[in-house]
């Protein structure tokens, strides 16, 4: 082997030596992280925050924490007081406290031993042990014991998962499952409250109904004598025309023959070709009767 080939080869290693130890010198951090060191076992209190950090002791050695909010959810059997067991579907939304990271890695582990030492079974035990003032199974499903329920594991969860380094956001009822024959019971009394409200609807529908209709019926009557006063006074008006005028003929004899006049006075004024015979000899000439065609015919 020549010299420049071994120069080439101890360039080649130096430039692989830079590059190896060269990135122990700095650490990158991603969004929504935090990372602890620890240096031959020894945690580091302070953690580094999301971003580069340059230098770093090449010989730290780091752990990742998501300290992004997260969600876990747990199924629980839930005895209440009448010795039933409910499962309920809870879930728990959480986030990591990246100050508290170093504390963490030191007493607990990485972040899923975190989840899986302090937070599943404390949520699972915290459930089953605010389901037992429950009075009665089916209970669970009044939206006032399940906002009770939901606030008493809260504070709970809140008051051991804190000095634990976690920070409980919120505690969500996902599903409720009651034992079967309860849940049979529940579904048969849902229906007969439906039926009943379904009769209890019909009822009110005939009623209205029937309210419509003496209301059409009075209205009908109202109008029929209504119609009936108007012909009742329009005939007493009549016949008082009627009464008056016979009281005038009898005071009046000469109203008859002026009524005469005024017939006579029509038919001059008529053009068709009509010869009308007259009692001449009558103080009131009226018209006799129509004779037909002329004689002139």
């Amino acid at each position: 082997m020549n010299k420049q080939s071994i120069s080439l080869s101890i360039l080649i290693g130096i430039i692989a030596f830079l590059l190896i130890s060269g990135s122990r010198f700095f650490v990158s951090v991603p969004a929504g992280h935090v990372a602890v060191a620890t240096l031959f076992g020894e945690v580091i209190d302070k953690p580094y925050e999301e971003g580069l950090h340059i230098p770093v002791n090449p010989l730290y050695n780091f752990t990742l924490y998501d300290i992004r909010e997260k969600e876990l959810k747990e199924s629980a059997g839930v005895p209440s007081q009448d010795q039933l067991t409910t499962t309920i579907d809870v879930s728990i939304k959480f986030r990591i406290n990246g100050k508290d990271a170093p504390r963490m890695l030191q007493e607990t582990g990485t972040f899923e031993d975190a989840v899986r030492v302090q937070i599943q079974p404390k949520l699972r035990s915290v459930v089953r042990e605010q389901g037992k003032s429950v009075v009665r199974a089916e209970d669970f499903f009044l939206q006032e014991t399940q906002e009770n329920l939901q606030t008493a594991i809260f504070d709970s969860m809140s008051a051991y998962l804190s000095p634990r380094g976690i920070t409980c956001l919120d505690i969500l009822i996902r599903d409720i499952n009651l034992p079967s024959f309860i849940t049979r019971a529940i579904e048969s009394k849902k229906e007969r409250e439906q039926e009943v409200e379904k009769q209890k609807a019909e009822l009110e529908r005939f009623r209205t109904e029937q309210q419509q209709k003496i209301a059409a019926a009075q209205a009908e009557r109202e109008a029929a004598e209504l119609q009936a006063e108007q012909r009742k006074i329009l005939a007493d008006a009549q016949a008082y025309e009627i009464n008056k005028l016979n009281d005038a003929i009898a005071k009046n004899p000469a109203y008859v023959q002026i009524q005469a006049l005024e017939a006579l006075k029509s038919i001059s004024k008529d053009p068709s070709s009509k010869l009308y015979f007259l009692n001449g000899e009558s103080p009131t000439p009226l018209p006799l009767m129509n004779m037909g065609e002329p004689l002139t015919k």
